[in-house]
């Protein structure tokens, strides 16, 4: 079990595109491992840099820009995280730097991976991530708050609300992935499984 994430301050990097797939996040000529650590430095690849040896990075690619390191908030577009079901998505993000990411919605099962692997997927409208994109991008030192107990995104004036599902929310609290909700029930599980008629147990 990991460390739960409630509140999250941080500077935010705005990748202002929609259907961004998760090839797009991390190729697959890089999944080479079955640990979540080593991703961060092929994140985002093709759009990263001008080479393949990522020798030589793209300067007009968000992520490169001076303004935005040590940004551990994302900011992007509807759709997130189509594509495959590729769990090293969320690894490469987290391994990077990110720990919340905004946006108008998620792929279905990149927003579960997302949960499992403690990132924070934040769903708000188009109007309001149009208003956090103009701010970040006019303020590139900007703090964004998020704070998951209150379900709330608060940076300058601007503070909006935005929906989780209960058991989400308190995986994420928790620091529970899919194995570690199941291990809370162990007491249960134990009891079910000492109540089973003897020919069961064989």
């Amino acid at each position: 079990m990991t460390t739960g994430i409630n509140i999250h301050t941080g500077s935010a990097m705005p990748l202002n595109q929609a259907n961004v797939d998760t090839d797009q996040i991390i190729p697959k000529q890089f999944l080479t491992a079955v640990t979540k650590s080593g991703y961060g430095k092929h994140l985002f690849h093709d759009w990263r840099y001008l080479d393949q040896h990522e020798q030589v990075p793209n300067p007009d690619f968000v992520l490169n820009k001076p303004q935005y390191q040590g940004a551990s908030v994302l900011l992007t577009r509807e759709n997130f995280g189509c594509g495959s079901s590729r769990e090293h998505a969320p690894w490469s993000l987290d391994d990077y730097g990110f720990k919340v990411v905004i946006g108008t919605s998620f792929a279905d099962i990149f927003y579960g991976n997302c949960i499992n692997n403690q990132l924070l997927p934040v769903q708000l409208t188009s109007s309001q991530m149009d208003q956090l994109f103009d701010l970040v991008e006019n303020d590139a030192s900007a703090q964004i708050t998020v704070n998951l107990e209150q379900q709330n995104v608060s940076v300058g004036e601007l503070s909006f609300t935005f929906d989780i599902a209960e058991q989400h929310k308190t995986n994420l609290l928790k620091g529970l992935d899919a194995i570690g909700q199941t291990l809370e029930l162990n007491d249960k599980i134990t009891e079910f499984e000492n109540n089973l008629p003897e020919w069961q147990k064989a």
